[in-house]
């Protein structure tokens, strides 16, 4: 039975125009995604966020609202109407294309009214720790949602909902406010002694009101949109169990299975696993062990030592369990999280994701598309011939050629199923060169040409697959069979 390889798209990027009617762009563009090999698409929070048509939507206000209510001074959010993102959810599942929701439960942002609560300061660095004594503070903590007047449901958010703050309008003070009375989960990552706490308003998924409410409201989004599955955001900041006992429930409720890819962003692969052990719900997690590896390569001169760039990362130690990316809205310039891939390195990374027998890689909309706002350029001519590359040919046994500080390869030998299948990929972080590599028998006797243009002369394979391929320095070469040339 022929069996596709699978190419996860994540549509969109931080610094998008609020004016981008995303929705209806995915609407068109639907046909052409399937086209080209994308076989998930990540869409963005369509919650009602705190920052209206501005919020990229992880300032979540009020989940209930997709774009319908006159709330936060729009009825659309930054992507569009609720119609149009359940249009946009159809138009790629007609094209076979799994659609992943953004989900972000971790905090609210945008409250109605201040409440003045019990407090202590915490720690920024060591969350177990309090500065001082307890003391009143006015935070933004109640959450009225007079805009949907109870429609879909009529539960209300106030201090007692959250364990924390993050600014105090009696002091004008930004910081930590634990509320008394209230813990943080163990159930976290112990980064920072305790993990819990990221931003906003901190749900307290100790609490037992909200976790119904979660799960009421899984349920309603769920048949308003009929989505396949999950994009977790910051699953390390909540409770572990509490997405085990969510997706069960899911599960159980609509008799059918959920794909989900947590984003545990952390570079300690044993957090990750540990994650994996504990919920065995979560399908995935997006490999930040690895994103950082590239970075860190194309950071060091030549100096990375490129054979163990896989090592300790979850496409290593995890690979059925890993998604992996080279970018995405959070590494973008300008994110707390800013950790973006250079601009040079990125063929590279994306050879390392596309053409890899395990994994599921995500291609990134600002590397697609570029980033104007940051004068990032669009990878997009590239990124179309690495697609229909590993939609044709990325198949069949990996032999892997790391035996060397800068020149690496692979090789995949193809398979029955794909005409002319199987590639051998060379790069380098530092001075270009040639690997002899074994590209089985489906390519033997063949002429091999580099796709990405950067080598010209082929290279012959003779009777038992051998050949000698090439990369030029800091590049990537894909070495496939001619005809397949145009159709790339």
């Amino acid at each position: 039975m022929k069996n596709n390889n699978k190419t996860m798209f994540q549509f969109f990027e931080w610094y998008m125009p609020n004016n981008c009617c995303l929705w209806r762009k995915i609407i068109k563009m639907a046909p052409t995604l399937r086209k080209k090999g994308i076989t998930s698409v990540w869409l963005p929070p369509a919650q009602k966020s705190a920052g209206g048509t501005y919020d990229t939507g992880y300032g979540v206000y009020d989940l209930y609202d997709l774009g319908e209510f006159d709330q936060k001074g729009t009825v659309r959010t930054k992507y569009g109407t609720k119609d149009e993102y359940i249009a946009a959810i159809k138009a790629l599942q007609l094209e076979g294309i799994q659609v992943l929701a953004d989900i972000v439960l971790n905090h609210r942002m945008g409250a109605d009214e201040t409440q003045d609560i019990i407090s202590y300061k915490v720690d920024y660095d060591d969350r177990n720790k309090t500065i001082g004594d307890y003391r009143t503070i006015r935070a933004w903590t109640k959450f009225n949602f007079e805009g949907r007047n109870n429609k879909y449901s009529d539960f209300k958010l106030d201090w007692s909902h959250f364990t924390s703050a993050d600014y105090d309008n009696i002091e004008e003070e930004h910081g930590i406010f634990r509320f008394y009375g209230k813990a943080f989960s163990n159930e976290v990552d112990l980064e920072k002694g305790n993990y819990d706490y990221l931003m906003g308003c901190d749900v307290d998924f100790n609490n037992l009101d909200v976790v119904n409410d979660l799960h009421s409201w899984g349920k309603w989004f769920l048949n308003q949109t009929n989505v396949d599955g999950f994009r977790l955001d910051a699953v390390k900041h909540i409770r572990f169990s509490f997405y085990k006992s969510w997706l069960q429930d899911l599960k159980r409720e609509f008799n059918r299975d959920f794909y989900t890819v947590g984003e545990y962003y952390s570079a300690n692969i044993d957090a990750l696993l540990y994650y994996l052990d504990y919920n065995k719900e979560i399908n995935s997690l997006f490999d930040v062990p690895l994103h950082f590896h590239f970075k860190e390569a194309a950071e060091s001169g030549g100096s990375y030592d490129m054979a163990r760039i896989f090592q300790n990362t979850l496409i290593d130690r995890r690979p059925t369990k890993a998604v992996t990316f080279v970018d995405s809205h959070d590494t973008e310039p300008g994110q707390s999280l800013e950790s973006w891939v250079p601009n040079w390195f990125r063929p590279l990374a994306y050879a390392m994701i596309m053409f890899r027998e395990e994994g599921i890689p995500c291609i990134f909309y600002g590397d697609y598309y570029g980033v104007p706002e940051k004068g990032i350029p669009s990878m997009q001519k590239l990124l179309d011939i690495f697609l229909q590359a590993r939609k044709n040919l990325a198949y069949g046994k990996e032999r892997d050629y790391f035996d060397d500080n800068n020149v690496i390869g692979w090789t995949r030998e193809g398979d029955y199923y794909h005409q002319d299948s199987g590639m051998a990929v060379v790069l380098s972080d530092g001075p270009g060169g040639g690997k002899q590599m074994n590209v089985g028998k489906n390519l033997a006797n063949t002429l091999l040409y580099d796709c990405t243009g950067n080598c010209k002369e082929p290279v012959y394979v003779d009777n038992d697959g051998n050949g000698i391929f090439y990369c030029d320095g800091g590049s990537v070469s894909v070495w496939i069979k001619k005809d397949n040339m145009y159709n790339l």
